[in-house]
């Protein structure tokens, strides 16, 4: 029997149980979650509806800022509404299929969130270091060409991790301790070694935001040196005010995103509702403080914002 549980057993269904230990508070912990959702959706929506109706924005940076606004709303939507089923209404099971649809579209559109932030990056260095020719650079089909090279690789990092948690067998114990399907919590349940799984998801996180990470660095560092070769004061201000929204959104963005997932992997000392309340963070605080950051930032989308506010 003990050798048929560990290698027949083929679950419908999952539990997702919420954040253990703080089962009480479940209702509690949903007021921060709904309203932050909330501020992301109504954020990131504005940005969109903006840039689609103002033909002055049209343009390579608020083309990538609604590619942004567009992840975040899928990062959040991916794990919030279930989490918050679980608050509310108890609603803990999960299909099998849905939560390997769950997990794929999650570490997609994570993926897919970082090559944006990449794709900014050079965008800002080319704007900076060569604006004569930035329309001639970076055109609208160029950047949409970019982002569709960054969906496809979000796709086939995303891919291989589920196909290699579908082809092994889970254990009896069907109780996902999250509050969404994460991909090292799923790995739990397995009967079998997981090394390789393990193995192959921290090299994704390494890659994507090691060589991301390095792109962006080495932009920033060519921004650097073509600011230096200006000796305008006012020229440093200005290149300076064109980034600072974006290493905002880069800090925001890739601390919450390292800090949950290394935790998550060798923070074994960490207990395991703080665990689950940073990966919760990481989907909530980024997504709705990144339209803040640009529309404070941003005097065109500024403006812009506040013209559709004053006709209502």
């Amino acid at each position: 029997m003990t050798a048929f549980n560990l290698t027949s057993f083929n679950p419908a269904t999952f539990i997702l149980n919420g954040i253990p230990g703080l089962e009480s508070a479940h209702t509690w912990i949903s007021i921060p979650f709904s309203m932050f959702y909330i501020l992301n959706l109504l954020g990131n929506f504005t940005v969109l509806f903006v840039v689609s109706k103002e033909q002055t924005l049209h343009k390579p940076m608020y083309l990538l800022l609604c590619m942004l606004a567009l992840t975040d709303i899928g990062l959040s939507s991916c794990v919030v509404p279930k989490a918050l089923g679980i608050f509310w209404f108890g609603f803990k099971d999960i299909t099998v299929e849905g939560c390997f649809t769950q997990m794929f579209f999650f570490h997609a559109v994570s993926a897919m969130h970082s090559a944006v932030l990449m794709t900014m990056a050079f965008d800002r260095y080319v704007a900076i270091s060569d604006p004569l020719r930035y329309a001639i650079i970076l055109t609208n089909a160029r950047i949409i060409l970019l982002g569709l090279v960054g969906f496809i690789r979000a796709i086939l990092l995303a891919l291989p991790a589920i196909l290699l948690l579908r082809r092994l067998p889970f254990c009896a114990n069907r109780v996902i301790h999250h509050t969404y399907c994460e991909h090292m919590a799923v790995v739990k349940l397995l009967c079998v070694d997981t090394t390789v799984n393990q193995r192959y998801t921290l090299a994704t996180v390494l890659v994507i935001v090691g060589l991301d990470l390095t792109l962006i660095g080495l932009s920033y560092g060519l921004i650097i040196r073509a600011v230096l070769r200006v000796s305008l004061k006012k020229a440093h201000q200005k290149a300076l005010n064109t980034c600072t929204a974006h290493i905002c959104v880069i800090m925001i963005s890739y601390t919450s995103s390292l800090f949950s997932s290394l935790t998550h992997r060798f923070g074994h000392s960490i207990a395991a509702h703080v665990h689950i309340i940073l990966a919760n963070l990481y989907v909530l605080i980024p997504p709705m403080l990144n339209p803040l950051i640009y529309g404070v930032k941003t005097k065109e989308l500024r403006e812009k914002v506040g013209k559709y506010i004053c006709r209502m």
